[in-house]
């Protein structure tokens, strides 16, 4: 019997563009980077822990290339050893992560802030166990359930009695342990962290979740707010501002790791 094809909640298309906008706006050197950056030093700080080194990595989704500089610098990895890639062919060699990796197996897959939005997680993770060769490390690390409690009670009092889709759904720490359980990684590691980021006004925080394409890119990603929906959005931000005039979200991750089976007894 053949297996219903996932559910299509995000659209590869809208993805892709918001994925090419952050490519132009780093090209002219306009655009934020605090969620790849906190992504890659978190994952950096974790291979510190291991004191050995990896012949091949894979590195999906590293937009400012912290993640493959740092480990070059530590000694982790050669310059030589390391694929870059991303959904965007403009930020690193193409790659779909639902579809098969190419060029493995790799000793290290690392995914920065980008299985959030794949219709198909548990079919992405279990592509990068296949990719992964013997004694290989896993780990991916991208927004989960609990992030921007601000935004989420902004949309629904701009939408008023008929909220629309706008924030996409998140996977917390709990869902992500049964699923890499389920999947098959030896010793497996689940863990949420969480960073805050103070934000003006509104516009502020929208402009800097497109600057990282952490933008809405559902596949149907509900009407555009007229004005008067806009405004009642401004207001209800501003209301949650703090004594400093700055509204603190809350940014949760979900961190994921796990070796390949064959390699662990």
């Amino acid at each position: 019997m053949d297996t219903p094809p996932p559910p299509r909640i995000f659209s590869p298309q809208r993805r892709l563009s918001a994925r090419l906008r952050m490519a132009r706006l780093r090209e002219r050197g306009e655009a934020v980077s605090t969620i790849s950056r906190e992504l890659a030093a978190d994952a950096l700080d974790r291979l510190g822990f291991l004191n050995r080194q990896f012949a091949r990595v894979l590195v999906i989704g590293d937009t400012t290339g912290a993640f493959a500089a740092g480990i070059v610098a530590a000694g982790i990895g050669g310059a030589e050893s390391i694929t870059v890639a991303d959904p965007c062919a403009a930020l690193g060699e193409s790659i779909d992560e639902e579809r098969p990796l190419p060029g493995g197996p790799y000793d290290l897959i690392v995914s920065l802030g980008l299985l959030d939005s794949v219709n198909d997680l548990p079919g992405a993770l279990t592509l990068m166990k296949r990719a992964l060769a013997a004694d290989g490390l896993m780990i991916a690390s991208f927004i989960g359930a609990g992030s921007l409690p601000a935004l989420r009670k902004v949309m629904i009092a701009a939408d008023g009695e008929r909220p629309a889709p706008r924030i996409h759904p998140q996977v917390d720490v709990r869902a992500a342990g049964q699923l890499m359980t389920r999947i098959g990684f030896a010793s497996p590691v689940v863990d949420g962290w969480s960073f805050d980021v103070g934000f003006e006004d509104l516009g502020q925080l929208v402009a800097d979740l497109r600057a990282q394409a952490s933008c809405n890119v559902l596949a149907d990603p509900g009407p555009a707010f007229g004005k008067a929906a806009m405004q009642r959005a401004r207001n209800a931000f501003a209301d949650e501002a703090g004594e400093d005039g700055l509204v603190r979200e809350r940014f949760e991750v979900v961190t994921l790791s796990g070796w390949s089976p064959a390699s662990r007894t």
